[in-house]
This record gives structure tokens, C-alpha cells and sequence, in this order.
């Protein structure tokens, strides 16, 4: 189990980046990520340019002045560190046939990825997008261990989360109609779709809490795969009681082994705890030893693809914007289920 695949091998010359947008997901993940792999960043663009300054000059690079500067850069890949509405906007700056990165969510609902969609087809944009929990090391192992058949047939995944989410750091979310699926459970449906590919359809639930004023904090939500799997997730934010019984962690079974996998970032939040994976094959669980966490270590593998596809080695982008539709579609779908009424239950008669 310890050769278990954890890592996507970098080319030996990396491509060099144009990052836009100087947020935090850019200084914590995607700029120490580049360090880590010896990605050269050409410099970085952000309407606010004193704030594109700042970061450029704590990490050795330019900032750009215009966006035409930023995008008339020769021989490298767009990463679009942006809020989802900037993202159709952008792509429509960038030259003909680039190569991008594009942060998640791929617009904040299905109608507006089907416009960033329009005009990636239209400008031949090749363009991946950051559902990088893919990319984990502990995500990676299990879809070695899968490959080659040591779980047999996948007939079960639950996913448990009941954690305290400081969303209270996030002061965007405050407004937001959509908030616990577009933006957070969306990464393991994403890594869901991975293992299984697309559902048939979904039932959902997703709601607030009495205590709290983001709008959807809370899901239940249930993948149909056919008769032989069974798909639950189910997502409590509000488990606000101390870290004995949080939890966050995948249960995987297969018809000869099971994976647990616990996701450690999200445990005492923004500190977090290191990732976890066992596999128990032969009736016996072990313990397999990772390379690194979901944070920061995914950065690593979901940057390292598409420099290998900007190379030439892999002929295709891993989870690539046409996958992240079918993602996107999901989610709406989730919605969808959600705004809906559950089935009715007949009332009693009396005797």
C-alpha cells in the first residue's frame, strides 16, 4: 500500500503563470504551491493593483498594470483565481487557444457555467478547473487502490461531516443565496463523480441554522447510482459542541475491501489536522502513510496536470471545464431538489 500513487510528476521544464486575482486563496494555496514545484510565476494581475502590488512584491514577481498587459504574455497558463461572476469576463480577455486554471465554482449556478462554457468553446480555450480535493494524496491513493481492483466493486460512500465552520472569516458568504453546496460540499460531489462517474439524479436538503445568518449551512444529500450503490452525504456545519465527536471523513466499500479517509482541513478549522486514509482489504485495516495534506499538498497535484498536458506529456486536462460542468449540473440539480417538497405521507385514519 505504501506504493500507492500520491503525486502527479512535474515536467522538467515548468510553464510559467499569470495568476489573476491577489486574494487569500492565492497567497495561502496557489502561490506557495507554485514555490513547491518550481513553477516560475510571470507576475500577477487584480483590478486592485495596490493589493496585486503587495502580494507580487512578498513573493518576488510583478504585478501587472492592465489586464492587457497581464494577458499578452507569451508561453504560459492563465490561473483565474477570481469570484465566479469575473470568471466569463476574463476568459473572453485572454488570447485564443491559452490554457487555463480556473478557480471553483465554474459560475455561481448552472446558467452561468453554460456562459463561461460558451466562450471556452468559442475562443478554444484549454481549460481545467480547481476541483483539486481530486488532486489529494489520500484521493489519489484510494483511486490507485481502486484501479486495481483491491476494494472490488464500489457499492458505498458516506460522507460525514459534522463540524464548527468559522464562516464568520468569510464575510462574502453573508449575502449569498447559495452557500454549503455551491461552495464547499461541492468538492465531494466532484470527487464522488470522480469515483462513480455521473449519477442518474439526486434528492437534497439544504438549510440554514437558528444561530447562524448564512443562508445554507446544512445538507442532505443522496446520489442515485442504480441498485447495486448506495450515495449519502451528509453535512452539519453547525456541530458547534467541541472537537470529541466533529467529524469529516469518507466511508468507502467495495464487494472486497473498504477506504476511510478522514479530511482533516476542515477539523479545528483554519489550524486543521493531518489527513487520513485506511484500506482494509484482507480484513485487516492499515494505515497508509501520506505525503502531504488536501491543503496544500492538491494544489501540487492539480497544478503539476496541467503543466504536464502545457508540456505535452498527458494528451488531455484532467478535470477539465467539460467534466466541471457535469459537477455544476449536479449542484443545481441539488438545488433543484431542495426548493421541491419532500414525498408526502398519507395521513392516519381514525379508529
Amino acid at each position: 500500500m505504501t506504493d500507492l500513487r500520491q503525486t502527479v510528476e512535474m515536467p522538467k521544464t515548468p510553464t510559467p503563470v499569470v495568476i489573476f486575482g491577489a486574494g487569500s486563496i492565492v497567497t495561502d494555496a496557489h502561490l506557495p504551491a507554485y514555490r513547491d514545484l518550481g513553477v516560475p510565476v510571470a507576475g500577477i494581475y487584480d483590478p486592485d493593483i495596490a493589493k496585486a502590488q503587495k502580494v507580487a512584491t512578498g513573493w518576488c514577481t510583478q504585478a501587472f498594470k492592465t489586464l492587457e498587459d497581464a494577458t499578452a504574455q507569451d508561453g504560459t497558463i492563465y490561473d483565474l483565481a477570481v469570484p465566479p461572476t469575473a470568471i466569463a469576463p476574463l476568459l473572453e480577455a485572454l488570447p485564443d487557444g491559452a490554457i487555463a486554471i480556473i478557480q471553483k465554482p465554474l459560475g455561481s449556478d448552472l446558467a452561468e457555467a453554460d456562459r463561461i462554457m460558451s466562450v471556452i468553446r468559442r475562443k478554444g480555450i484549454k481549460a481545467a478547473v480547481n476541483f483539486q480535493l481530486r488532486f489529494a494524496p489520500m484521493s489519489l491513493a484510494l483511486k490507485d487502490a481502486v484501479s486495481q481492483g483491491l476494494l472490488g466493486d464500489l457499492v458505498d460512500f458516506d460522507a460525514w461531516l459534522a463540524l464548527d465552520t468559522p464562516w464568520h472569516l468569510w464575510e462574502f458568504l453573508l449575502k449569498l443565496p447559495r452557500v454549503e453546496i455551491l461552495l464547499h460540499s461541492i468538492h465531494y460531489l466532484d470527487f464522488v463523480r470522480d469515483l462513480f462517474g455521473n449519477p442518474k439524479g439526486v434528492h437534497a436538503r439544504t438549510v440554514g441554522h437558528p444561530t447562524s445568518t448564512v443562508s445554507n449551512t446544512r445538507s442532505a444529500i443522496m446520489l442515485d447510482y442504480g441498485d447495486d450503490v448506495r450515495c449519502n452525504l451528509s453535512i452539519n456545519h453547525n456541530h458547534a459542541f467541541g472537537r470529541k465527536f466533529q467529524a469529516c471523513e469518507f466511508r468507502i466499500c467495495g464487494t472486497k475491501g473498504a477506504a476511510y479517509l478522514k479530511l482533516g482541513v476542515n477539523l479545528d478549522y483554519p489550524k486543521g489536522e493531518p489527513d487520513e486514509l485506511w484500506l482494509n482489504t484482507d480484513g485487516e485495516w492499515r494505515q497508509v502513510p501520506l505525503v502531504g495534506n488536501w491543503f496544500i499538498a492538491a494544489f501540487h497535484g492539480r497544478f503539476a496536470q496541467v503543466q504536464r498536458f502545457a508540456a505535452g506529456l498527458d494528451p488531455v486536462l484532467e478535470g477539465a471545464a467539460e467534466d466541471a460542468w457535469h459537477t455544476m449540473a449536479l449542484v443545481e440539480a441539488a438545488y433543484e431538489s431542495s426548493a421541491k417538497p419532500m414525498h408526502p405521507i398519507k395521513g392516519g385514519v381514525d379508529v
